[in-house]
């Protein structure tokens, strides 16, 4: 669906998934939560919910280009899936990332010197595997565990 259908908590999730409907990407926005923590009852304490799951990936991303303090804890946050859920595939883009990614692909200028009507062509989108990618994707996800969410938009 759509990136116009869907309400994002950040600006750089809407270009994100700009971009993803630009080159025909299907994604689900935070399609499912993973308990990182429980207490003594089982009741989750700390939960992950990334930002985009890319099915024909097979691919959690999470969106980072907040303080350094966020960043931090989103890193930890997508250390402990890894460790819990070591089938998962995720990938955090930091801010660097996001804006390399903009300007490659032409949703934003790279400098406020080029005038805002300027267009730049984008470039094809590839996720690479991330076996073979030094940028790493993260590591394999089986497809068992998806969440209930609607593709190309938060469930309401």
């Amino acid at each position: 669906m759509p990136h116009t259908l869907s309400r994002f908590a950040h600006n750089s999730e809407l270009q994100f998934a700009k971009l993803l409907d630009f080159y025909g990407i299907a994604w689900d926005y935070e399609p499912r939560s993973f308990v990182l923590e429980a207490d003594r009852e089982g009741k989750p304490t700390q939960a992950f919910t990334p930002d985009f799951y890319l099915p024909a990936y097979d691919l959690f991303i999470e969106i980072t280009t907040m303080n350094q303090n966020l960043v931090t804890k989103k890193n930890r946050k997508a250390r402990r899936l890894r460790e819990l859920y070591p089938e998962v595939r995720i990938t955090v883009f930091y801010q660097r990332d996001y804006l390399a990614l903009l300007v490659k692909y032409g949703l934003e200028p790279p400098s406020q010197d080029l005038p805002a009507d300027a267009s730049i062509e984008p470039l094809p989108l590839r996720f690479e595997d991330p076996e073979r990618d030094s940028g790493g994707f993260g590591s394999g996800y089986d497809g068992e565990q998806r969440g209930p969410g609607h593709r190309g938009r938060k469930p309401a």
